[in-house]
Order: C-alpha cells, then sequence, then structure tokens
C-alpha cells in the first residue's frame, strides 16, 4: 500500500471542482428527489439494511409499566421515533438506521430516564430493559456510558466488519470482501475470474466465491443496502463500493433466519455510508509504482506495476434534519508492462519475392533447407524467388499493416498492452418524513 492523503474537512475541495455552489446544490436536490421517488416502490426489501430496538419498561419492583413513551433519537440526523409501551411494558422499534442513538423513556408518577451512547449496527435487533424509578417527570436519570445491549432473538452468529477496519486495514486492491475472512471460518476457495470450479469468466473480477462455516461458496447471500447484490448466472457476489463509501457490514451464519431462502451458507450484508447533519468529506490516494517498490527476491529487475487509486466522498444535509445526501467517487488506473510473445512476419527481402533466405537451413528449426514448388508447374522456383506478381493482392493490403521484420528469419518480439481501468460511483439520498416514514435511495 502506498501513502495515503485523508482530509476531513470540506474546505478540502475548495479549488478542486469549478461547478458553482448554487448549481451544484440544485444538482443535488433534485437527484436527491429522484432517489426518493425511486425509492418508494423497493421500500418492502430494506428491512434487512436496519436495525431493530426493543426492551421491557418497568418500575422498582420488576412490575411492568404500560403507556409509557419511549423516544429514540438518531444523534447524527435528529430523526426521531417514538412509540408506547404495551400493557406488559414492552416495546418494540423496528426499521431503524444503523448508527448512534439516544434513548428517553417517560411515564406518569416516574423520573424521566435518558440513555446515551447506544449504537445500532446493521442487522442488529438487541433489547435494553429499562427500570425506572418512582419521582416526578422533571427529573432525570441519565446513562451515558455504552449501552450493554443483548440479542435474544435469534441463535445465529453474526459479526460486524465497521467503517473503521475497512479504511484502515490493508486490502489488495481494496476489495471489502477479503475482510470477510476476519468474521472466522471463512475459506476463499478461489476468486471469480476462472480460479473457482464455482465461477467463471462471465463474472465481475472482484467476484469471490468464500465459504463460511462449512456451507457451499455459492450458498452466501450479499445483501447491498437490503436488496440482493448477486451475480444470479453462477451465485456469488456483484460489486462492493469501496470501502471509503460503506459504512459497515455483518456476516452472519449458523441458523439463519428463512427471510434468506435459497442461500443458508451465510449472510453479508453490507450498507452505504450516508449524509448527516454535518458536512463531511474525504480524499484519498493509494499509490504502488515499481519505481519506489523493492525488488522481488528472485526478480531480476525491477517490475514496471503503475497503480494509482484515487478518489473522495462528501456528505451533507440537503435540508436540515429531514434530507441528507452522500457522494462517492473512486478511478482505479493499472499499467504495467505486459509479457512478451514473438511471432514470425515476412521481411524485406520476402516481400520483393526473395525466399532464399527463409528457406535456407539457418531459418529451418529441424536444419534441412526447403525448396519452394511452383504449384503451376510442379517446377521449383529458380533461387527460391517468386515473381511478385504471383502475389495476392489483399494479401499484401493486410500485409501493409504489419511491421516488417529486421531479423533475417523474420521473427519479431513485441508485448500486447493491458491497460486496466475502474470507476466505482456511489450516491446516496436519506429523508426522513416523519417519526413514522422514511425513504432513501442508491445509486452504484
Amino acid at each position: 500500500m502506498g501513502p495515503v492523503t485523508r482530509m476531513k474537512s470540506i474546505g478540502t475541495f475548495t479549488g478542486l471542482c469549478t461547478i458553482k455552489p448554487r448549481t451544484a446544490y440544485r444538482w443535488l436536490t433534485a437527484t436527491s428527489l429522484f432517489l426518493i421517488v425511486a425509492s418508494a416502490t423497493l421500500a418492502h426489501a430494506q428491512a434487512v439494511a436496519n436495525a431493530q430496538l426493543s426492551g421491557v419498561v418497568t418500575d422498582p419492583s420488576g412490575a411492568a409499566i404500560p403507556d409509557a413513551k419511549i423516544i429514540v433519537t438518531q444523534t447524527d440526523t435528529n430523526a426521531v421515533r417514538t412509540v408506547q409501551s404495551g400493557s406488559d411494558g414492552t416495546f418494540i422499534l423496528p426499521g431503524l438506521a444503523i448508527g448512534p442513538y439516544k434513548l428517553q423513556v417517560e411515564a406518569k408518577a416516574f423520573t424521566s430516564y435518558i440513555q446515551t451512547g447506544i449504537v445500532l449496527q446493521v442487522g442488529e435487533s438487541p433489547k435494553i430493559n429499562i427500570a425506572l424509578k418512582l419521582g416526578g417527570v422533571t427529573e432525570r436519570v441519565v446513562v451515558s456510558s455504552d449501552a450493554a445491549m443483548v440479542q435474544t432473538d435469534t441463535a445465529s452468529v453474526s459479526q460486524v466488519i465497521d467503517q473503521a477496519r475497512m479504511v484502515e486495514l490493508p486490502l489488495n486492491g481494496r476489495q471489502a470482501t477479503q475482510l470477510i475472512m476476519l468474521s472466522g471460518a471463512a475459506n476463499d476457495v478461489g476468486p471469480a475470474n476462472g480460479m473457482s470450479d464455482l465461477t467463471g469468466s462471465k463474472n465481475y473480477f472482484s467476484a469471490d466465491a468464500i465459504s463460511v462455516a462449512g456451507g457451499q461458496a455459492n450458498g452466501t447471500l450479499y445483501l447491498l443496502d437490503g436488496g440482493e447484490n448477486m451475480d444470479s448466472l453462477q451465485n456469488v457476489n456483484l460489486p462492493l463500493p469501496f470501502p471509503d463509501a460503506l459504512q459497515e457490514f455483518s456476516v452472519e451464519t449458523s441458523a439463519l433466519s428463512a427471510r434468506y431462502g435459497m442461500h443458508p451458507g451465510a449472510v453479508v450484508n453490507a450498507v452505504t455510508k450516508s449524509g448527516t447533519n454535518q458536512f463531511h468529506g474525504t480524499l484519498f490516494e493509494f499509490v504502488r509504482n515499481g519505481q519506489v517498490n523493492a525488488i522481488d527476491y528472485f526478480a531480476t529487475k525491477q517490475d514496471s506495476l503503475k497503480r494509482n487509486q484515487f478518489g473522495g466522498t462528501f456528505g451533507a444535509p440537503i435540508l436540515k434534519n429531514k434530507v441528507f445526501g452522500f457522494f462517492g467517487y473512486q478511478k482505479t488506473i493499472i499499467r504495467t508492462a505486459p509479457p512478451s510473445t514473438f511471432s514470425f512476419v515476412p521481411t524485406a527481402a520476402a516481400l520483393s519475392g526473395d525466399f532464399s533466405q527463409l528457406e535456407g537451413a539457418g531459418c529451418q528449426s529441424s536444419g534441412i533447407a526447403r525448396t519452394i514448388i511452383d504449384p503451376n508447374t510442379g517446377q521449383p522456383f529458380p533461387g527460391n524467388q517468386i515473381p511478385t506478381s504471383r502475389f495476392n493482392q489483399q494479401a499484401l493490403n493486410l500485409l501493409s499493416h504489419i511491421p516488417v521484420a529486421t531479423d533475417p528469419c523474420g521473427k519479431i518480439t513485441y508485448s500486447l498492452p493491458e491497460p486496466q481501468s475502474e470507476q466505482q460511483i456511489v450516491g446516496r439520498v436519506d429523508s426522513n418524513l416523519n417519526s413514522k416514514n422514511s425513504l432513501f435511495g442508491h445509486i452504484f
């Protein structure tokens, strides 16, 4: 991995873009509205991209408190969700966006309870049981430490790979799927570009066949923002966004929920970043260049690899507390000297009809000279020279595009360039319509 530069201030973008602020704002707003409308038809599929919070509200004796008011606020966006506890004191808040939260509970004749430091991760459904103390509503009990959350409604085993690890850990090519191995019991049976019996050349180059906890490699389900992110031809993953544009992903296996259907091996559940009430931006570049790398121990010379991977992200509020936008871009450029190969082409003498040198013993692998026979007469051409009037004009037209060899036997050595480039563009818009409804959409 080469040097990396990260700047988390909106000021770092000054001078990098010539678009007027008002024009950019209008473009972002229009795109946001389009994404919000488009996401409405797919909202039913997004449940697995969110989290859920539940629990029981009780009094000091352990008796249930009905009709307690439970308010959760996502601190990054000020999105508020409110429910009331049932007759048995239970409450549930499904479909919560991942991120940090503040929990507040209020009930008559009891002190208010406030807890911060709650961080919900993708696919989680923790339970927080709250015991209220007798007192006035104006009195408060504030808990500011990290919440001790226990998830008891599933028997599966899950691990979350957070954004910090995706960005900071060294990854070859910055492919986030490599971090699935951190979850344990995972085995890479070969990338999709022809190295595995389960995959083939028709898959995207970053697709991978990964077996988790002994499951089949093509039995792993990949989700991106709640939607299936699979190559249906061979049941491997479609591309995932670059690490700076991913918020986190979880790897879940063992006794999976029935909602995951035909992929019982494991579930990789990835979520893209979203905007918040603050302006955030990053810039990065990773460089690998043979001129600054050490020579391989077994190599005879320095490699010619030139690999540049650069881009940035930008998140901001479009309408404070209501609509938030996020944009990410990454480009990868790979250049390297391709391997050399050789071919035999006509020499200048052969183009003039003189094949005596080509057919001599020095240019024959068998060391035996050959005589060229005239097919019209059955007799040898004198001196192995063919009149140019016998040449096919169409063949001569093709030969005009082929280099003429300087080697007496017509041998030329050449290399075919193999440049590689990839661009990733990620856009996402989140909208908090009210305390009961929210929409989001993304483009990748």
